[in-house]
């Protein structure tokens, strides 16, 4: 089994994804949050913070694109390429209104047609391989069957499903049954995206496709960053460990964005899945979340890791 870190957006950018690999190696993918193409032909400085080479050097990255422009695709893709990356990613799986409401993301599914000429272009003229990310669809799950139809017409060299319709973004749980009726009408690897938390649903999903080839986790590795060396056999994360891991990335952070409370800021959105991961946590959680002055913040945070037991596995929030 192969395990991809799925992208979010604030959370695992290049100083996060670079103290990750360090701290716990084998990640085979790591998903960057989707940049979107300049009309321009030329990525913003701020995109190349996060894309550029040399910020993610002896990692296993991967950009993905949002867009439903050919055109648009074709040179940010065939530049990607030319920075040495062996894949680019489409995401058709953003259910953000904002997103949608453009035609993108998951809002893409909603025209098949357009998508098909998407494909027909993209795939004409791109010199990278290209993977994709979907939903079942818009509306309905019924919508995958079209949609597979065009992924199955093109050399997609892997389709990573999350079994929701745009319409239920996060909410309620995912329509496996849907996945595991597609699954075998894939001609492309598949992996496997959605809710796949702790150490034991990994493993759930492995024994209920004994072929699949990959999963992606997402927020139970922002809150437990042992997960997938534990599924590979390694240890479990001691307090020191994810307080050392905890300390080098704050400080990468402050070096990064040149202020320690824009580093807190960052550092909270990952508390948000990480508190999860240690047994009594809501009163040091609550000192954590009220911090506004970094000492205050770097405090609240040493307190966590002297005081309070690491789980055996996240609790999912």
């Amino acid at each position: 089994m192969r395990y991809y870190f799925a992208p979010m957006e604030g959370v695992t950018g290049a100083v996060y994804r670079r103290t990750h690999h360090e701290f716990f190696p084998g990640i085979d993918k790591y998903f960057m949050p989707f940049i979107t193409p300049t009309t321009t032909g030329r990525f913003t400085p701020r995109q190349l913070r996060d894309i550029a080479p040399e910020h993610n050097v002896g990692m296993p990255a991967v950009p993905q694109l949002l867009t439903k422009t050919a055109a648009d695709f074709i040179w940010a893709a065939n530049t990607l390429g030319d920075m040495g990356y062996a894949e680019v990613n489409l995401n058709l799986g953003c259910p953000s209104g904002t997103v949608t409401a453009k035609g993108k993301g998951a809002g893409f599914l909603g025209d098949p047609d357009a998508l098909d000429r998407f494909f027909d272009a993209v795939f004409a003229a791109v010199r990278v391989p290209v993977s994709v990310k979907t939903r079942l669809g818009v509306h309905e799950p019924a919508e995958f069957d079209r949609l597979l139809d065009i992924y199955n017409r093109y050399p997609i060299t892997e389709l990573t499903i999350h079994p929701r319709v745009r319409q239920d973004f996060y909410k309620g749980t995912v329509r496996e049954a849907d996945f595991a009726a597609a699954l075998p009408r894939c001609r492309m690897p598949v992996c496997y995206n959605g809710d796949v938390v702790t150490e034991a649903d990994a493993r759930a999903i492995a024994a209920r496709y004994p072929g699949l080839p990959a999963l992606m986790l997402g927020r139970g590795l922002i809150g437990d960053p042992s997960l997938v060396a534990r599924l590979r056999g390694g240890p479990r994360a001691d307090s020191d460990t994810l307080r050392t891991f905890h300390d080098t990335l704050y400080a990468r952070y402050c070096d990064a964005f040149g202020d320690a409370r824009i580093a807190m800021l960052r550092m909270k959105e990952i508390w948000f899945y990480h508190l999860n991961l240690f047994e009594n946590s809501e009163k040091h959680g609550k000192r954590l979340k009220k911090a506004t002055d970094p000492r205050v913040y770097a405090d609240a945070a040493a307190s966590i890791f002297r005081d309070l037991t690491v789980r055996e596995d996240i609790v999912p929030g």
